[in-house]
């Protein structure tokens, strides 16, 4: 299996990315570090996994009406990532910002892989898309991350528990299966591509402090300017 990761971006700024399962606590690390680094004085800019204006529509249709197979759905979003990444996380990268990016090609990588497809051919649609400065895999059991969704009383959605795969007619029970497939995916390019693997079973504080320490040495000598702040 090939999989060689991209090679690094090269632009001004500095790219910080966050991985992990939904649950994980990655977004509340994400949008910490984000304050955190635009209160030192950094200019800061933060984007989430969202889908744009481009295909929204088309993947909420496509999902609405069961139309997507796991070949479409990964086309699909490779095409909402790529504008994604034009528009929204190459301008500031450009600029020189610090751009603290929820979710990035990995997400791809994972859940297409989970879903069935070749993760050769995946990582060549991706391939656009250059190796981060650093790259976080929020590292959780998958019964944890079933037990934080409903303890936040935050509903499942039929994809995210995999039940068109048709693993499981009942919904935690898919979502156990299906978030499986997924963990085991970051378990394995964690290594190939070389991700800082952060145990998120601990309390947010240590878990703050670490990424702080992690970001330091590729911010030294970096430049200060005026903060920006975007949630997308």
């Amino acid at each position: 299996m090939r999989e060689n990761p991209s090679p690094k971006h090269g632009y001004p700024g500095r790219l910080f990315v966050f991985e992990g399962l939904d649950g994980s606590g990655k977004s509340t690390q994400a949008a910490l570090l984000g304050k955190w680094l635009a209160a030192s004085g950094y200019r800061v800019f933060r984007t989430e996994w969202n889908s744009s204006e481009l295909v929204s529509s088309t993947i909420r249709r496509g999902k609405k009406k069961g139309l997507l197979t796991p070949t479409t759905f990964s086309l699909m979003h490779a095409t909402d990532f790529a504008d994604r990444f034009e528009r929204t996380i190459l301008p500031p990268l450009r600029a020189g910002y610090v751009v603290v990016c929820d979710r990035y090609s990995y997400t791809a990588f994972v859940r297409d892989a989970a879903r069935g497809c070749d993760p050769d051919w995946v990582r060549m649609i991706y391939s656009f898309a250059p190796t981060p400065d650093i790259a976080f895999y929020f590292r959780v059991p998958v019964k944890i991350t079933l037990q934080r969704k409903i303890a936040s009383r935050l509903k499942i959605n039929y994809y995210e528990a995999g039940m068109d795969l048709g693993l499981s007619e009942d919904l935690h029970d898919s979502y156990e299966r299906f978030q499986g497939r997924i963990k085991k995916e970051y378990d394995r390019i964690a290594v190939t591509d070389k991700m800082t693997v952060v145990d998120s079973t601990r309390a947010v504080e240590p878990i703050q402090a670490e990424l702080r320490s992690a970001v330091r040495p590729i911010l030294q000598g970096f430049p200060k300017g005026e903060a920006l702040l975007h949630d997308s």
